[in-house]
């Protein structure tokens, strides 16, 4: 019966396809999210998945892939944020705000007036069950890239997240390092596009990374972690979307955030109430 339920789905290609992209897009994003939990950028991931939408209907209008019109403008809205930043009084919270906002309202503006036999609002919502063989292999591809350079930069990209100064005393420069943040960020909002759409992109850059940071205090061990539990919750999700006919992405990102909940409850140190029953323990230990 159990071998059923997780067979059936698996006889559908465009369910494997599901799978498959869900997975890889969990995976990075995962592992891009322990570094935004520790520098503090969970409002600039909001920021970059909102601000690509115009980009990927203007990719659209052109005939160009989805991708390269998302991954201009993610990358647009990281320079705007950093001019506006640098050469005005405006601090980056407020910068942020300002360009994600404009730039979604504008992408909202250009939906609305672009005849299309296409739903675009699948950009919005995500459509993991639509992906072809192309865009599996596009999604794998700017997976592959985002990974290989987190991979050879964590050492560095960790010293800046933790001590930004040493980076700079030991030769490195944190101005570089972060832009190098920025723009892995900017490509790997446009591979979990794919799978949950703009709204909800910021769920798998984040929530991961938080779950991680709270079940463990090593940093190696949140890059192992987070893409680990991030990929299962993913599966988890697709499946249920499956059996329960319901939005795979929405469920992806829902199976994310009970996993956390269970976690900032029960975490054996730094949960809720597994806290409490910790610190009961050693006290009886001690008496």
């Amino acid at each position: 019966m159990i071998w059923d339920w997780i067979l059936e789905p698996l006889r559908y290609d465009f369910m494997v396809r599901a799978l498959a992209t869900t997975v890889m897009a969990a995976v990075v994003c995962a592992l891009l999210s322990c570094w935004l939990v520790l520098v503090g950028w969970s409002l600039m991931g909001d920021a970059v998945s909102h601000a690509v939408l115009p980009g990927v209907v203007i990719a659209y209008v052109l005939g160009a892939p989805f991708a390269l019109g998302a991954l201009v403008f993610g990358f647009l809205a990281v320079a705007l944020i950093g001019a506006i930043r640098g050469t005005s009084r405006v601090k980056e919270d407020a910068a942020i705000g300002i360009v994600f906002t404009t730039l979604f309202a504008l992408g909202l503006v250009l939906i609305s007036v672009t005849p299309s036999q296409t739903d675009l609002n699948h950009i919005i919502f995500g459509n993991i069950l639509g992906v072809s063989a192309g865009d599996l292999l596009q999604v794998g591809i700017l997976a592959a890239v985002a990974f290989v350079v987190l991979l050879v930069k964590r050492r560095d990209l960790t010293l800046y997240a933790f001590d930004p100064t040493h980076a700079f005393a030991i030769g490195l420069s944190p101005r570089m390092l972060g832009a190098l943040l920025l723009g892995i960020l900017a490509l790997t909002a446009v591979v979990a596009l794919q799978v949950v759409g703009v709204v909800l992109v910021v769920a798998m850059l984040i929530i991961p990374g938080a779950t991680a940071q709270l079940l463990t205090d090593r940093f190696g061990r949140m890059l192992l972690i987070a893409p680990l539990l991030s990929a299962a919750c993913s599966v988890t999700g697709i499946y249920l979307s499956y059996w329960l006919d319901a939005a795979p992405g929405g469920l992806v990102v829902v199976v994310q955030g009970a996993a956390f909940a269970l976690v900032y409850l029960f975490a054996p140190r730094q949960g809720l109430i597994g806290r409490h029953v910790f610190a009961r323990r050693a006290v009886r230990a001690a008496s």
